[in-house]
């Protein structure tokens, strides 16, 4: 930042845009507060949910911190949807043919250890080409009664498996 011009005296400007619901907020919170290290002086824009999907597709926003939750834990999922070239959400609109063919070869991949390798790879690509930075992972957990009978926990996503007709109280 020193090399543009910037430093203690004089901090870049710019506005932070998120959705304004507390789990897309408060890490934008964390985020303007992170960017006062490298002086940058940021102001949180919220943006109601029925406006927030128009505007960052229209790409109408300097940075926009978006929350991607995935049905499955699967890198084909994250690829596709967030960096593929003209995927409806990609909303940074990076394109790499040359990633998008990475793309395609890891996901037909048989030997996992050999995916997982090239998975690592691109995304160290995509970290180090700015494509859509990651500023935060969640965790979530799931806990039950003892009572609770014939519940199916998915192991590769928090979506999957809530259907209860098998599911019975054994009070």
């Amino acid at each position: 930042m020193r090399k543009l011009g910037y430093g203690p005296d004089k901090k870049m400007q710019l506005t932070v845009s998120t959705r304004n619901v507390a789990t897309f907020r408060d890490p934008a919170v964390i985020l303007i507060d992170q960017l006062k290290e490298i002086y940058i002086d940021a102001v949180l824009e919220t943006i109601e949910t029925a406006n927030w999907h128009h505007k960052v597709t229209r790409k109408d926003y300097t940075v926009a911190l978006n929350n991607t939750g995935s049905g499955v834990d699967d890198p084909d999922q994250q690829f596709y949807e967030n960096y593929a070239c003209g995927s409806a959400r990609n909303y940074s609109g990076y394109c790499s043919p040359e990633l998008d063919k990475k793309f395609d070869e890891q996901s037909m991949m048989t030997d996992q250890e050999q995916r997982k390798k090239l998975v690592w790879e691109i995304d160290k690509k995509l970290q180090e080409e700015g494509a859509r930075p990651i500023i935060f992972h969640t965790r979530n957990a799931t806990c039950m009664q003892s009572a609770v009978k014939g519940l199916t926990i998915m192991v590769n996503s928090i979506y999957n498996g809530w259907r209860f007709e098998d599911v019975w109280l054994d009070k």
